[in-house]
């Protein structure tokens, strides 16, 4: 999936935060399969600002990759609050990164629940001190869901960077 003009102006303004603050950043994703990772590393200097990404698209991913309970996994399902908050404190824990970022969600067009429908993302961020965990519900189609997530993390990730000043 190429990424899209504002995905790029949101890497970019990531990048820029990050440098100037001299942090490192690490990403936990799921339904959006590396999209954050391709975005930043598309920036001519990521490797001064972006440290890892990890793609744990499976159960188990998240489990042995991000050390993710698999028993949180189960009461809560995949696509939780609880579990973006788990992958996003195993990217940290993982990696030399000082924040990070995790998605996980339903991309569609199938997989959703009445519980959980298609364009459900749940979101995690952290700098090591603050946390935080949200829920939105995108719409579109698997594209578009994916495409809309990445921006939502970047732009929540670019929030809490600035925050800290």
């Amino acid at each position: 999936m190429p990424v899209s003009r504002l995905l790029e102006q949101l890497a970019i303004q990531a990048g820029t935060v990050l440098a100037d603050r001299s942090l490192m950043l690490a990403t936990a994703e799921s339904c959006t399969g590396g999209l954050v990772a391709a975005a930043v590393t598309d920036i001519s200097g990521s490797s001064g600002w972006f440290e890892r990404g990890f793609v744990t698209y499976s159960n188990e991913a998240k489990t042995t990759m991000l050390g993710v309970p698999a028993k949180l996994i189960r009461e809560h399902g995949a696509v939780s609050e609880e579990v973006a908050r788990a992958m996003v404190d195993g990217a940290l824990l993982n990696s030399r990164a000082q924040v990070a970022l995790s998605i996980t969600g339903v991309a569609g067009p199938n997989g959703g629940t009445p519980e959980k429908p298609v364009g459900m993302v749940c979101f995690g961020w952290s700098n090591r001190v603050t946390t935080i965990v949200e829920t939105q519900r995108l719409r579109g189609d698997r594209a578009q869901v994916r495409r809309q997530a990445a921006e939502h993390a970047l732009r929540g990730l670019i929030e809490l960077v600035r925050s800290e000043a």
